[in-house]
């Protein structure tokens, strides 16, 4: 397999350009202005699905790009300016010169080179070096319109990826934004920033960021991103964004020493042979062996956690035989010192582990394919691997010392209704509140059920009674509880006006069952449900609630 980490070809008679962005401020500026106004609508998320239409759109999320170059290339053919960004930075067309001069008519295209976007092709055309995409999304700060730089894909790319490709945005980088909790913090690491969207994210409620990557082209990408948001941050009109520092380095060597309120990071984690022919890509592969890249991580993150402060990571861990996943992981959390909640949201066996990761990489069907398979069953076979999880840490430093610590490790499979932060937010406060609260504390609490849970009631025709009670979460992961008629009777009298203790003595004196028995059934499903952020506390208990 070609690695191709040579420079850039430069184009006929054309000057050299940069193997990677380059922040010139007085260009990067004019850039902004030009993506701001084309067409209209400005290069954003909305006016492109607009150009693009739902069928071409929706076929392009399927990485299949015919559709969509085929309405770029009617619509840049007729002028439309917005068309012949979209075909050049989203596609990686060779559009001619006329066609970009007059979308980018304040940068210019010698600008674009300058700054490493474009070069001269061949028959007066202009090829594109770098995805620019608009990304578009809401986080606890309001909704935001950015513009993130990148490597062009694979849709661009014919043949296998460049080692150091820096890597767009994609699945697990909207997953981590959309899952991280988002309280105003002093400061925040972006750990492993590639292309620099989650420090986006961060520099909205930090007052101080530092993002850090092994990668010098990824943190030329990053700078290219968050100078981009410099300008644009101001004329949105909103509150000013913190400065990011961006630094090179390993894992958490760059940070040794310093503390944060809040750690994000996509790292990279796939599981790589180390083998000979096998490539090794900056963006997913740290270049230890099997999942020890995030046990590392899991178990030393908290090095850099100040008191009170949280991170949160995606990563992959290995199902080894005779090895329970939960058993290997809670390893690592004991380690660590910190509370601890892990998530498994998909699972994955050796052979679709695998072709996912060999496809990634640009790799097409063929002997090579197939040998870059190869080496991975062989890889997962030698550490007794039967499946790979997929999934989220959170950890967090409590802010004073205590007994116990959270220790959550579940499956939990399937899509989720929508951002996931406040949610997230919501189980670590509760656990914190349930940490050493006994049954006469849990009693004291005054609680409602959270916005989002419903209940349905399953009865046989005719019945007087329900034989099944659920309580469905519809934020969240979307958790369903199945209780019984005490527990269905509390939770639906729970709206904050009175103890939790108060409501079981009620609800045991109306089904005429003893209230010691009905307490007993109650109070463990109670405090389930108040740690998954069904049921909410006041944040105070109060006193003499006791049934």
């Amino acid at each position: 397999m070609s690695e191709r980490t040579g420079p850039r070809p430069a184009g006929p008679a054309s000057p050299a350009v940069p193997d990677a962005p380059v922040v010139l401020p007085d260009l990067v500026a004019a850039l902004r202005e030009d993506l701001a106004a084309v067409g209209g609508q400005g290069y954003r998320v909305d006016a492109v699905a607009d150009l693009l239409g739902p069928v071409a759109e929706a076929a392009l999320h399927r990485e299949q790009p015919l559709a969509a170059r085929r309405v770029v290339e009617a619509a840049t053919a007729a002028g439309n300016p917005l068309a012949a960004l979209v075909g050049a930075l989203v596609l990686g067309l060779e559009l001619p010169v006329a066609s970009l001069a007059a979308a980018l008519p304040r940068c210019g295209l010698e600008g674009a080179r300058r700054l490493g976007l474009l070069e001269p092709g061949e028959g007066g055309l202009v090829r594109p070096l770098v995805e620019l995409r608009p990304y578009a999304a809401v986080d606890a700060a309001g909704p935001a319109d950015w513009w993130v730089a990148s490597d062009l894909g694979e849709m661009a790319v014919a043949g296998p990826l460049r080692t150091d490709h820096v890597l767009g945005i994609g699945g697990a980088s909207t997953t981590l934004a959309q899952a991280t909790v988002r309280p105003p913090v002093g400061r925040a690491l972006d750990l492993g920033t590639g292309c620099g969207v989650q420090a986006l994210h961060l520099r909205r409620h930090a007052r101080e960021v530092v993002a850090t990557d092994t990668s010098a082209r990824a943190l030329q990408f990053a700078a290219l991103t968050l100078a981009l948001d410099d300008g644009a941050a101001g004329a949105r009109g909103g509150p000013p964004v913190a400065p990011v520092e961006l630094r090179r380095g390993s894992l958490l060597e760059p940070v040794a020493g310093e503390r944060f309120d809040l750690v994000v990071s996509n790292p990279p984690f796939v599981i790589t042979p180390r083998a000979a022919g096998v490539p090794a890509y900056d963006y997913r592969d740290g270049g230890l062996v099997g999942d020890a890249l995030v046990q590392h991580l899991v178990e030393r993150v908290g090095d850099v956690l100040a008191p009170g402060g949280t991170a949160q990571l995606l990563g992959n861990w290995e199902h080894r035989d005779g090895e329970p996943w939960r058993e290997r992981v809670g390893a690592w959390l004991e380690a660590s010192g910190l509370d601890g909640w892990v998530v498994q949201r998909d699972l994955l066996d050796p052979a679709a582990y695998a072709e996912t990761w060999v496809r990634d990489g640009g790799q097409q069907a063929g002997p090579g394919f197939d040998a870059l398979v190869g080496s991975w069953l062989d890889d997962l076979a030698d550490r007794r691997v039967e499946a790979v999880g997929l999934g989220m840490v959170v950890l967090r430093r409590p802010r004073e010392e205590r007994g116990g610590r959270l220790r959550r490790l579940e499956e939990l499979p399937g899509p989720v209704a929508g951002p996931l932060g406040g949610h997230v937010a919501d189980v670590l406060a509760a656990e914190e509140l349930l940490a050493g609260l006994d049954d006469d504390g849990l009693a004291a609490l005054r609680l409602r059920v959270a916005g989002d849970v419903t209940e349905e009631r399953h009865a046989r025709p005719g019945a007087e009674h329900p034989q099944v009670v659920l309580l469905r979460q519809g934020g969240g992961f979307g958790r369903t509880v199945r209780v019984g008629t005490a527990v269905a009777g509390v939770v639906g009298a729970c709206d904050g006006e009175l103890p939790v203790g108060v409501l079981v003595g009620a609800v045991a004196a109306l089904l005429e069952r003893p209230a010691d028995e009905v307490v007993a059934e109650v109070l463990p499903v109670v405090r389930g449900l108040v740690g998954d952020a069904m049921l909410l506390a006041d944040p105070a208990p109060v006193a003499g609630g006791a049934a």
